[in-house]
């Protein structure tokens, strides 16, 4: 079976930075008031890029890294709850923008959870044998669906993207030296509970419609039913993930999870019993980015050499937020 491996990531957020200080001139809040409840300081906004901008920025600095070009992409998967529109969708956009005119494109929309997702799909595509190569990219413009009147909702967001390629592993490299990307994955979702995060809701509007249904266009969220669903359903997942791995907690290298607020990173490494310094962190910077999150940590973890992508380290990816969904992947890179 071929396997796949990571051989490059990046990312890209827009220029302007509003903190919580900013925050507070324009609503009833403060940097205490913030930050102290979700570890936010500070998250990137978008003048005027769109979703597919950003992925693209990503895309471009992926195929510079590996000297390969854009016609050399097989797939791209862009992850993400704020598309630039309905259709085309963000991926052929970021298709044509980088010229990778030999690549299938497609959106994937899993919320907070979609870069896990998405790289578990690619992961299959390079296992299939037909495919070698392809960008998986988690991007969001998620000031645009923002209620900024709601300091409950829109403190806790930023825009921005991330991204990886993927590749199947050369046919010249030794059996030895040969092992699956994703040691074990658990994947889940609850409809049940869909509607305590939502966004962007349209219901029918034709002249033969009766609903008497409003759209719903801001994003809304049940924060005490996210927080708990985090901390109960989460970690559960995590630690059976692992033990289908047959990896204990304390054997992981790190643990890059949504980055959605400190608290519950801190509860999770209480229930999963491993060193909370090895969940990586850097909402305090960009917030809640959703599917960008972990592609965002990620990359900024490689480029600061505590990630290598050598095939050396055991990390644990997992995504969590709107669907409900959340899942993990035990990888090996």
């Amino acid at each position: 079976m071929t396997v796949s491996k990571l051989t490059a990531a990046a990312h890209y957020a827009p220029k302007q930075i509003i903190t919580n200080d900013d925050l507070s001139k324009i609503m009833d809040t403060s940097d205490e008031w913030i930050s102290s409840r979700t570890g936010i300081k500070a998250r990137h906004i978008s003048v005027d890029e769109n979703t597919s901008d950003l992925a693209a920025q990503v895309a471009e600095q992926l195929l510079d890294q590996t000297d390969y070009t854009a016609e050399m992409i097989d797939f791209i998967i862009v992850a993400t709850i704020t598309p630039d529109g309905n259709m085309p969708s963000t991926a052929t956009l970021v298709q044509s923008k980088i010229g990778a005119t030999n690549a299938f494109a497609f959106d994937l929309t899993a919320a907070c959870s979609g870069f896990v997702y998405a790289l578990s799909m690619a992961d299959k595509l390079i296992a299939s044998g037909a495919y070698q190569k392809g960008l998986v990219i988690g991007a969001e413009v998620l000031s645009k669906v923002l209620d900024w009147s709601d300091r409950s909702t829109s403190v806790l967001f930023g825009d921005g993207a991330g991204g990886v390629l993927i590749e199947a592993v050369s046919p010249n490299v030794t059996s030895d030296e040969q092992h699956p990307l994703i040691l074990s994955e658990q994947l889940k979702s609850d409809g049940n509970r869909g509607m305590s995060l939502t966004s962007s809701l349209t219901s029918p509007s034709s002249p033969f419609s009766k609903s008497g249904l409003v759209d719903d266009a801001f994003l809304k969220m049940d924060g005490r039913a996210i927080f708990d669903f985090a901390v109960r359903d989460v970690p559960k997942n995590m630690l059976e993930s692992l033990e289908k791995a047959a990896i204990p907690a304390e054997d992981v290298d790190y643990f890059l999870l949504h980055q959605a607020n400190s608290r519950i990173l801190d509860k999770m490494a209480r229930k999963v019993k491993a060193d909370r310094a090895k969940f990586l962190q850097n909402m305090q910077h960009y917030g809640n980015t959703s599917a960008a999150s972990i592609p965002i940590l990620l990359s900024e973890s490689v480029a600061a050499g505590t990630i290598k992508l050598d095939g050396s380290q055991t990390i644990v990816l997992t995504g969590f937020g709107g669907g409900l969904t959340w899942g993990t992947l035990v990888v090996k890179i």
